[in-house]
Parts: structure tokens; C-alpha cells; sequence
């Protein structure tokens, strides 16, 4: 399946409010809309991802979505999630060991389409720089795209078969890097999470995986932004079974407390976990997270997330 034809397949994601809004124009005018794709006018070469915005959206658990990563480019999510094992020198992609098959892989379903996508916003034509970096986002070529590692399996063993699956990432030039003491953004940022150990990140004087940083715990922690360059936390182990539409004064101040002490040293931050129902709670802590700074929304439901789907309203 060619790459454009998996992202044509989405224009259900964004149907529904597109069909509400649609302006209603004369048969011809409508015959003209129709066909316009079939003209070299209408299209260019970068255009794989065309009229997606970029959202602070983190596609939370993403192997789940119907077509892994497709599903939250086109939702414009700026996150993604990967869960990897290793099982006889493969990383295997799931939850669970028991989800795990031999197709799913993080070069099948993470590695290899990304560099198509890449391959795809970078065109080699009369006209593009010999060298262009451009990211996933045609409307925002600049957006780097995070991809979280999940190691479940051992850390030791499973982080240097995560950095060997990322070398084609890293010989094409895609992958944010620390040289040097400086922090230069690529088109991919990798974070490692669960399993990965802290103290490899570290030791890497050149690192292009970074670490998930202890949100909690960053008022008493020396890790910077350029070993975390985002913190997380388990919403509901800070918030202990939010089930309101607001936060009280106690749960406001922990939350702006968490989020400046992470801001103050260049750290942006997500909570995951955060309800997935009742509805207005969900989208209640949505809204809190967003408005106090947090700089990506943990979501399962990425199209309610961006805002595409009747429950979602104006969240």
C-alpha cells in the first residue's frame, strides 16, 4: 500500500466536522472540487501530509490505534507511543507479551514508515535543498515528532537494541541530538521510558535517546534538559482518582508547582493516565492540563482529542 493511499484512507477522522461546516456550492463548481486531485495543479510533492495541523497531543499507547502511527499523524498528534519487547534479538510492539506477533515490530510499524514519511516531506526535485531536514508535518516542517520507547523488557539489554533499530533513523540525520553539550532538534526526538535505564542515557556524551525524567521529582533531581527534555508522571497517582470536572485550590497548586519547577529548567511536561471517562471529566482535565501549561495531552482517544469527534466538543 503506497503511503498516500494509507493517509487518504483517514479522511474519515476529520468527515464528520468537515461535512457539518461544508459550504454548499453549484453542481459545477462541486464537479470541480472533485477532480481538482487529478490535476498537477492541485497537488506537490510534499503534500503526503497536507492540511494536518500539529496538536500537543500524545498518542498514548499508539500500537492500539487502527493503523499505528498513520491514525495519529493524521489526528496531528506530535507524540506517539511504542511499547517494545525483546524477544530473541527482536523488538516486538504491544502491551502485553500475550498481544506480541512476529509482524509487529518497531521497524514494521515505527522505524520504516517513518523514514517513508521523511523520505516523502524531503523530496529530491529541481527545486528542494540538497539537504533539507524537514519533519512529518507538511503544514509545520519544523515540528519535531517524539517517539516514546517503552522498554518492558530488561533495561540492560533491551536499550542497546533499541539504539541499534534507531541507526537508520540516526545515518539519514533524523534523530535530536545532544553534541557537545548542545541540544540540536531533528525531525525525530526519541525518548526512552518504563525499562530504560537512566544511567546509560547519561553516559551517552553524544545521545540521540534521551530519558523520561521523574516529574515528581524534578525539584530534587540535577537532570537537565538535555538528558529530559520531557518529564512525565501517572496523573492518578498525583491526583488520586480524579472523577471532578475542576481541580480544588490543593490539586491547582501542585499541579502549576509541577509544571513550573519542570518549565524552570527547560523541561516540558506530560501526565499519563489521566481519565478516559466519565466524558466531562475527561475532557475537563484536558482542558486544565492544556491551559496550565502541561505541553502534551496524554490521549487514547486521539481523535477526541483533536477535537474531531461529537463527544469531544470544545474541550
Amino acid at each position: 500500500m503506497m503511503l498516500a493511499d494509507v493517509f487518504l484512507g483517514f479522511g474519515a477522522v476529520s468527515a464528520v466536522s468537515a461535512a457539518a461546516s461544508s459550504p454548499v456550492v453549484s453542481p459545477g463548481l462541486q464537479r470541480i472540487l472533485n477532480q481538482a486531485y487529478e490535476s498537477p495543479l492541485y497537488t506537490y510533492p510534499t503534500s503526503l501530509t497536507q492540511g494536518i495541523i500539529p496538536k500537543a497531543i500524545h498518542s498514548h499507547n499508539d500500537y492500539w490505534r487502527p493503523v499505528p502511527l498513520f491514525t495519529a499523524l493524521s489526528a496531528g498528534c506530535i507524540s506517539i507511543e511504542a511499547d517494545v519487547w525483546l524477544v530473541n534479538g527482536t523488538l516486538h510492539v504491544g502491551h502485553e507479551q500475550s498481544a506480541l506477533t512476529s509482524q509487529r515490530t518497531l521497524q514494521s510499524l515505527y522505524i520504516d514508515p517513518i523514514i517513508s514519511i521523511l523520505k516523502a516531506e524531503n523530496p529530491k526535485t529541481p527545486f528542494s535543498m540538497p539537504n533539507s531536514r524537514n519533519g512529518v508535518f507538511d503544514t509545520d516542517s519544523n515540528q519535531t515528532l517524539y517517539l516514546f520507547i517503552d522498554l518492558k523488557t530488561d533495561g540492560k539489554s533491551t536499550y542497546p537494541a533499541v539504539k541499534q533499530a534507531l541507526q537508520p533513523l540516526r545515518e539519514g540525520g533524523w534523530l535530536s541530538k545532544v553534541s557537545g553539550g548542545h541540544y540540536w532538534e531533528s525531525a525525530i526526538t526519541v525518548i526512552g521510558t518504563g525499562n530504560t535505564p537512566q544511567s546509560l542515557v547519561e553516559a551517552e556524551e553524544t545521545r540521540d535517546i534521551f530519558f523520561d525524567g521523574p516529574l515528581p521529582n524534578l525539584a530534587f533531581s540535577n537532570i537537565t534538559s538535555l538528558i529530559s527534555p520531557i518529564a512525565s508522571t501517572n496523573f492518578d497517582a498525583q491526583f488520586f482518582g480524579f472523577k471532578a470536572t475542576e481541580f480544588d485550590a490543593t490539586q491547582l497548586d501542585k499541579l502549576r508547582s509541577q509544571i513550573k519547577t519542570a518549565h524552570d529548567k527547560g523541561i516540558k511536561v506530560r501526565y499519563w493516565d489521566t481519565p478516559g471517562w466519565p466524558i466531562s471529566t475527561r475532557n475537563a482535565v484536558w482542558r486544565t492540563l492544556y491551559t496550565e501549561g502541561a505541553d502534551l495531552i496524554n490521549a487514547d482517544d486521539v481523535v477526541a482529542a483533536a477535537g474531531f469527534s461529537d463527544e469531544s466538543g470544545e474541550w
